[in-house]
């Protein structure tokens, strides 16, 4: 066997190349016509040509007086064939059948029949009719009896059902072997259990290399390492190092890691093979381990190579941990199986994993451990200087004017992804191409950072005068407690334009932080509660309208207990399990004493926080009437304004301009810090919703639709 022949091998094989020298296959198709086109002609020869039916006895009288009649044959004795003579055909009176008669393979065809009650009368009525018209013996018919079946039609009776049960089976096959992807081709049952990952090797055209990924330079370092490893493996091991078995990406959705991962399919000159962890996942028992092993066995010829599983949590969730009981252990078993491939008996060498997931809490300990996942590399959110290079790669394609500031946009944008600047980006063009214009313009972006958060404006709302007050009261009374209190974020904007589901909205500049005190986090209860304080201070009476802000202030104060410690009752104790594996637990990691005394605590924290926003709203109270009737009449205003009315900014930070619009505070709804961090760091997104990147929010809704009555 040549070479060549064996490359062509090789392309054959599930996941491999093209497959351009197979033999040409037959389309289902054509069978299925040729099936059809063979019954069509059956029932031709077979059925012969239509036969006119006989509805009144008269007619049949009077053929037997014009002696037309040649046969009768009666079938079954349900029905009789009458077969005129061939004088009577070409005679012209029967027009509605034709003069050269019928025939088929089976013999002549009648002419006519005629159904009857029963044959015994259907016999004595032809009897008597000849009688009446002095028949001779020689020209007397005598009906014909014959008992005919149709092999055709009972045939056809049995096959046709279990032909569709067959169709049936073989689609339904066919959609779970993967429709003819890389797993095998369509219709092949057997090939349920191969793997469906596609491979990129150096014929696949992968466009995307390191130079697309802004930013990221830590985690870049960390991956490019792993591609030297394969193109330098003796670099490495001459020292007596080993290649690392795999390399595992953790962080916030959006963040680039199935980016890098594209980077990585183009710059290694090795085989790369991606698959998603949802692909192991199939209804049959067993199929979940084959398409691991089918993966690592064609991983294995093509060594050294790169595999590449993304949403690994999907099949690599901690074992034991399944809330639904007495369900199956299918994934636990594919889970086992990827254990094994990874770091078992038979060792892979030369094939290095990497695999992504934004939920590293809940991955199985034996997963993580090393010589299977060595590295865990972190990609955080960008900070400043990263979201100013992702900004340079999304926005070479725009149009812009030659004065562009990009810092400009870094700054307005804490705490969005790589996927958020992106969407920022493309929607900014098309509300710049829906205005007409021939660039894209500052204000363009703005307004898509408004529209991504909050939603789109719907200024057409019907909101009742009432209503509208009280929402600028609302947000009003949120201004004014972040504007005058020392470590809340500096308010850049307030309207009371609905956005998406909220009626009213505040945006804030956010610092950039790594670690947050316990008075910054008390501020922010306070101003997230300056909303409802102002409507009991106005109007005596709440609303529904502070359901989100009660929502936010809720999680930070029993975060602040059973997280931080920072309860003088509780002390320094901490109830946050960093490890995950505790998510479905029945038990608490404290007594029912101390539930109480936590309950009392975080009611206490909030409680007083309201009083602390009460209070500065009571000695402003001027100064919140102005704010709220500059709101109703403006509808929009911004730092400058409480600039205006307050004076500056209480803090090291100056007034955000005008123009400064960032992204709105939105409640951060993520669980706590997960995976391993730093003892003396807290994670960017902390269990209070501090995110100190400013992905946290305070979306101030005073929309009583989304709350309870």
């Amino acid at each position: 066997m040549t070479e060549k022949s064996r490359r062509d091998q090789n392309t054959n094989k599930p996941g491999g190349g093209s497959g351009k020298n197979d033999k040409p296959k037959i389309n289902p198709i054509w069978i299925y016509l040729a099936i059809g086109i063979g019954l069509i002609a059956i029932n031709f020869m077979f059925g012969g040509k239509r036969v006119e039916k006989v509805e009144q006895w008269g007619r049949i009288e009077q053929m037997i007086a014009n002696k037309d009649i040649n046969k009768i044959v009666v079938v079954n004795k349900e029905y009789a064939e009458i077969y005129l003579t061939t004088q009577a055909i070409e005679s012209g009176r029967y027009p509605d059948i034709s003069g050269s008669g019928n025939f088929s393979f089976s013999g002549p065809s009648p002419n006519y029949t005629y159904h009857f009650a029963t044959v015994e009368l259907f016999d004595s009525r032809i009897n008597e009719v000849q009688e009446q018209n002095n028949y001779a013996e020689s020209e007397w018919i005598h009906p014909i009896y014959e008992t005919r079946k149709n092999y055709l039609g009972e045939i056809m009776a049995w096959i046709l059902p279990m032909l569709l049960i067959l169709a049936i089976w073989l689609f339904i096959f066919r959609r779970m072997a993967g429709g003819g992807g890389s797993g095998g081709g369509a219709g092949n049952i057997f090939s349920v259990g191969k793997s469906k990952a596609k491979i990129f090797d150096r014929e696949s055209n992968v466009k995307i290399d390191f130079h697309d990924v802004a930013g990221l330079e830590e985690a870049k370092t960390e991956v490019k390492e792993v591609v030297d490893f394969l193109k330098n493996p003796k670099k490495y091991t001459a020292l007596g190092g080993k290649i690392p078995k795999g390399a595992l990406l953790i962080g916030p959705p959006g963040t680039g890691k199935t980016l890098l991962a594209k980077a990585v399919a183009g710059e290694a000159n090795v085989p790369f093979f991606s698959i998603s962890g949802s692909d192991f996942v199939e209804m049959f028992v067993g199929v979940g381990a084959s398409r691991v092993r089918d993966l690592f066995k064609q991983a294995k010829e093509k060594a050294p190579c790169i595999v590449f599983i993304d949403e690994i949590d999907a099949v690599g969730r901690a074992r034991g941990r399944n809330p639904s009981f007495g369900a199956n252990d299918e994934r636990e078993n594919t889970l086992n199986q990827l254990l094994t491939e990874m770091d078992g008996f038979d060792s892979n060498i030369g094939v290095i994993i990497l695999a992504a997931t934004n939920r590293a809490d809940v991955l199985d300990r034996a997963l993580l451990r090393a010589g299977r996942f060595d590295r865990q590399i972190h990609v955080e959110l960008p900070d400043l200087n990263e979201r100013k290079e992702i900004f340079k790669v999304h926005l070479q394609p725009l149009k812009l004017p030659r004065s562009f500031n990009i810092d400009f946009l870094a700054k307005q944008t804490p705490g969005f992804s790589g996927a958020d600047i992106a969407n920022v980006c493309n929607e900014a063009a098309l509300i710049a191409a829906r205005k007409n214009k021939k660039m894209v313009g500052k204000q363009d972006f703005l307004d898509a950072v408004d529209r991504i958060i909050g939603g789109l404006e719907r200024k057409n709302k019907i909101i009742s005068p009432e209503e509208k007050t009280t929402i600028a009261y609302h947000e009003a009374g949120h201004a004014t407690v972040s504007w005058l209190l020392e470590h809340a974020s500096p308010l850049v904007k307030v309207t009371i334009i609905p956005r998406g589901r909220a009626l009213g909205a505040a945006w804030y500049l956010p610092e950039e932080r790594q670690l947050t005190t316990r008075e910054q986090i008390l501020d922010e209860i306070a101003y997230a509660l300056g909303g409802r304080a102002a409507e009991e201070l106005v109007f005596s009476r709440i609303s529904t309208g502070a359901l989100n802000d009660l929502e936010k202030v809720t999680k930070q104060a029993y975060a602040m207990v059973t997280y931080f410690g920072m309860s003088d009752q509780v002390g320094n104790l901490s109830f946050y399990d960093s490890s995950g594996q505790n998510e479905y637990g029945f038990t608490k990691p404290y007594s029912e004493k101390t539930a109480e005394l936590i309950d009392k605590e975080a009611k206490r924290i909030v409680d007083e926080a309201y009083q602390r926003a009460l209070e500065v709203l009571k000695k402003h109270r001027k100064g919140l009437n102005t704010l709220a009737s500059q709101l109703l009449e403006k509808e929009v205003i911004f730092g400058e304004d409480l600039e205006k009315i307050f004076g500056k900014k209480k803090g090291n930070r100056p007034a955000i301009e005008k123009t400064g619009r960032p992204a709105k505070k939105r409640t951060s709804k993520k669980s706590p810090p997960t995976g391993k961090s730093d003892a003396k760091k807290i994670d960017k997104e902390d269990p209070a919703g501090n995110n100190t990147e400013g992905e946290s929010a305070d979306n101030n809704q005073a929309d009583t639709n989304d709350s309870p009555n």
